[in-house]
């Protein structure tokens, strides 16, 4: 019978091996982004693709790993910028620009968890991306939905507003993010303040054209 020390060294041997190849597979995700391919990643850390399915499984399941180690490192900075010391507002914007500054770091992985490639390789067709980011994106959802309930009193009926309240905000980042990355039409800063701008109410309080029916 193997002893509990050697089966606690394997696992942490396979842990740290592991480890290893995600951060080959980051470093090909950030030359390549949707593009980067399990030939690549394999080649990178140096071993055969064979042995990376045999840790990951598939694509899919490194994609899956992947995700995992980016969003735990975003909700622990996200968590960080609502719970500073300072005015609610100031914290709004902290967290908009730590989602917002993390897609602007590091685009190529985001637009690998966010988007598929524009061809796969034969191999790899039955990888979609677009179907597996939208657990991602639910977790970010469900997460912020929990920091609010445990930050505001919303009284009755509390948790299905804050649900809402959770899932539409990393909506709103996610489609503005997006969008603002393609395309760039304006700072991060700029980015930050409008979208906070909406969440903080100003939407009611702007009044109507005099030419428009009212929206």
């Amino acid at each position: 019978m193997e002893s509990t020390d050697n089966s606690g060294r394997r696992h942490s041997a396979t842990e740290r091996r592991r480890r290893e190849l995600l951060e080959a597979a980051e470093r090909i995700v950030l030359r390549d982004g949707p593009d980067a391919s399990m030939n690549a990643i394999a080649a990178e850390a140096g071993i055969t693709k064979p042995i990376l399915y045999r840790h990951f499984g598939d694509k899919g399941g490194l994609y899956r790993a992947l995700a995992v180690r980016h969003t735990d490192a975003l909700l622990l900075n996200l968590r960080t910028a609502l719970d500073a010391s300072v005015l609610r507002r100031d914290r709004v914007e902290a967290t908009l620009d730590a989602y917002l500054l993390a897609i602007e770091a590091r685009p190529q992985v985001y637009r690998f968890l966010m988007h598929p490639a524009e061809e796969n390789t034969p191999s790899e067709s039955g990888f979609d991306v677009g179907r597996h980011a939208a657990p991602l994106l639910r977790r970010l959802g469900e997460e912020l939905a929990t920091v609010i309930i445990e930050r505001l009193d919303l009284g009755p009926g509390g948790e299905e507003r804050a649900r809402v309240w959770g899932h539409g905000i990393v909506g709103m980042m996610h489609g503005a993010g997006d969008w603002w990355l393609r395309e760039r039409p304006c700072s991060r800063e700029q980015l930050v303040q409008h979208l906070t701008d909406l969440l903080w109410g100003q939407l009611a309080a702007l009044k109507d054209r005099e030419d428009s029916p009212g929206f």
